[in-house]
């Protein structure tokens, strides 16, 4: 009895043991944080089961903006370029001097140049005075005191190496409009830049430019007048004639199509070698105007050249009288021309740009001829002393005349 009541007591016990186990099981059960792992631990739960990846966008994706990053700022390098200007005083055709170029097909020059053909032929850009129109044989040649000359002496300039002809000056309307308008027709059909003398307002109106090594230049020329000849109503473009407001309105507009001006003028008194106070005064105007470089012509001898500072410190070169390059004058100082040489400079330096006009050279020249035949231009130290008795004496006379304004002007030997 005693041992079936200890058999009772037992199993109670077991019980009661076996339901605290569960109990504190399911409490235990209820208080795991489903994302800790059975041992309570920090690591996440590894799910069994592959989470899958997110299917590709059919859309293209944008690359991100590419912001460049910034470079140095590098500055342009500072270059500088020059080109070589000639200018020649007054081609005059006498009588005599188209008489002794005459040949079975019509008319040679060439032999006359060629002399000083290198000279020439070395600058980038090669100015002349024409004085008398070549009007052409057909409208008949004629001399001193109204000129025609034959269309062969534009021929020779060419093949000398000229590049632009001055037309305005006292012999434009020598010939008449006619002479004109058929020396400009050969000018342009053996591609000859002509200036001062016009074919219509429209051609009067266009300013004549060039470009010689990355620079520009521009070209106008002028003249007092012509001999009293009167320039038919209405046709002021035959002849340019000078008017200080449309000269300066003139190198105003040249201005702004190119770096340089270069202004041909015929002026002054004839067979005076110095400069009078009109063309001292008309030098100045123009330099005051923008005009770089002025070129004077008319009075058959050679004045000097000078520097003309302006209001706004810019320089300006003028020689006021090249002289004779090519005549059938008789005294020395007629038969005494020169080739000018200039060289102009552009320098840049980034936004800054400079032009000077400078190394001013002078090559004195003699017109060789024998009783009125065989004209030949040549450099003064070759003058033959039968015709030029001390010839270096002479050309020191030159140098000395030439340079009084200009120390610095140079003659260049060979």
């Amino acid at each position: 009895m005693q041992n079936k009541h200890n058999k009772n007591k037992l199993m109670v016990w077991i019980l009661s043991l076996v339901l605290l186990v569960v109990t504190a099981g399911c409490q235990l059960s209820e208080n795991v944080d489903p994302s800790q792992g059975t041992q309570g631990t920090n690591k996440p739960v590894q799910s069994l089961t592959p989470i899958p990846s997110p299917l590709p966008s059919t859309t293209p994706s944008k690359p991100p903006d590419i912001v460049p990053s910034a470079s140095p700022s590098i500055s342009p390098v500072p270059y500088s370029t020059t080109v070589k200007l000639a200018a020649v005083g007054d081609i005059l055709i006498h009588s005599s001097v188209y008489k002794d170029a005459k040949t079975a097909e019509g008319y040679d020059f060439k032999p006359m140049f060629a002399d000083i053909k290198p000279y020439i032929e070395a600058a980038d850009i090669a100015m002349a005075n024409q004085e008398s129109m070549i009007g052409g044989e057909a409208i008949g040649l004629a001399d001193y005191p109204r000129f025609n000359s034959p269309f062969e002496v534009g021929d020779a300039l060419k093949a000398t190496g000229f590049d632009v002809v001055n037309l305005a000056n006292n012999h434009t309307l020598d010939a008449g409009e006619q002479a004109v308008q058929s020396a400009i027709e050969h000018w342009n059909s053996i591609g000859m830049m002509y200036t001062g003398a016009y074919t219509s307002a429209k051609d009067q109106k266009r300013i004549r430019t060039v470009e010689k090594n990355g620079i520009s230049f521009a070209f106008l020329s002028y003249t007092y007048g012509t001999n009293g000849i009167p320039v038919p109503a209405g046709k002021g473009y035959l002849v340019n004639l000078i008017d200080l407001p449309k000269v300066r309105k003139d190198i105003e507009e040249a201005r702004k199509l190119a770096e340089v001006v270069v202004v041909n003028v015929h002026f002054g008194v004839e067979y005076v070698d110095m400069p009078n106070k009109d063309q001292k005064d008309f030098a100045h105007t123009a330099a005051e105007a923008g005009a770089d470089i002025i070129i004077g012509h008319h009075p058959h001898v050679l004045q000097p050249a000078e520097w003309i500072e302006t209001a706004s410190g810019r320089k300006a070169f003028v020689v006021y009288s090249l002289g004779n390059f090519i005549a059938a004058q008789e005294t020395n100082g007629q038969r005494t021309g020169g080739i000018l040489q200039l060289e102009v400079e552009k320098e840049v330096r980034g936004d800054n740009v400079q032009i000077k006009v400078q190394k001013p050279s002078f090559i004195p020249t003699w017109i060789m001829m024998t009783n009125w035949r065989q004209y030949k231009i040549v450099p003064l130290w070759k003058a033959p002393n039968i015709q030029l008795p001390d010839a270096s004496s002479y050309n020191a006379i030159i140098q000395k005349h030439m340079k009084q304004w200009m120390p610095e002007l140079v003659f260049p030997m060979e």
